[in-house]
């Protein structure tokens, strides 16, 4: 039943949807891997980090947090806080997901990415394809090819760690790849709204401790869209 659903149309349409991303995430996992390094981590936890935490941003916060020593708790504490996007990622994506058993569910849950849910959504929401009842094939595809690329990326860095020449500029990659996940999904109003709010409060509160200016402008650009959108439907209701 795996090797058919390998095989199946959303499945490939998954894995050229998410191809091109794949090298700037390759990138952004070696940078982890040298970050990870650099605090003194153990390889062991290193890995331990990619493979249960599976986040970027995450893993590189924690990575920094335990370069200043901080307490256990603080690094739960932050870890959590930066993840509450994939709760929202999660609410958005239930009701195209709805009829999978639960362990089918959980598997998606737990390889879900940034890259992963805005190519799915993007695919499950329009008009061609939002009602395909195997879009979760779909997500599959790109949340797998994210997995998959980012090990051995975590791997690589943590082996190459400072032997990574600055001329790489691995750091401009990560910006540059979820640009490109953002400009597609700037289909409206609201969307465009919430993503200039969303960034500017992003960057305007970036100097906060535990990296809370991510989750308050996460915050902020949701509830300016969803307020945004309700305004327009007042004025066309």
């Amino acid at each position: 039943m795996l090797l058919s659903a390998f095989r199946s149309r959303p499945f490939l349409a998954g894995v050229r949807a998410i191809a091109p991303l794949v090298p700037p995430m390759f990138a952004f996992g070696m940078i982890s891997g040298v970050a990870a390094a650099d605090a003194g981590v153990s390889f062991a936890a290193a890995m331990g980090m990619a493979v249960v935490i599976f986040a970027g941003a995450a893993q590189l916060a924690i990575a920094q947090l335990i370069n200043q020593d901080a307490l256990p708790v603080v690094l739960v504490a932050t870890a959590f806080v930066i993840n509450l996007r994939f709760a929202m990622y999660s609410a958005s994506l239930a009701p195209h997901l709805k009829h999978l058993p639960a362990p089918k569910r959980a598997g998606l849950a737990y390889i879900l990415s940034d890259q992963a849910y805005a190519l799915s959504i993007i695919r499950m929401t329009s008009d061609e394809h939002g009602g395909e009842e195997r879009g979760h094939l779909f997500l599959f595809a790109c949340g797998l090819m994210v997995w998959l690329t980012w090990l051995p990326a975590s791997v690589a860095g943590y082996v190459i760690g400072a032997g990574i020449p600055p001329s790489w500029g691995l750091g401009f990659a990560v910006p540059l790849s979820f640009m490109a996940l953002l400009v597609p999904a700037l289909k409206d109003r609201p969307t465009v709204v919430a993503a200039i709010v969303g960034g500017s409060v992003a960057v305007i509160a970036g100097g906060l401790p535990y990296n809370l200016g991510l989750g308050l402008g996460a915050v902020s650009g949701i509830a300016t869209g969803y307020l945004t959108e309700r305004l327009r439907e007042a004025r066309n209701g």
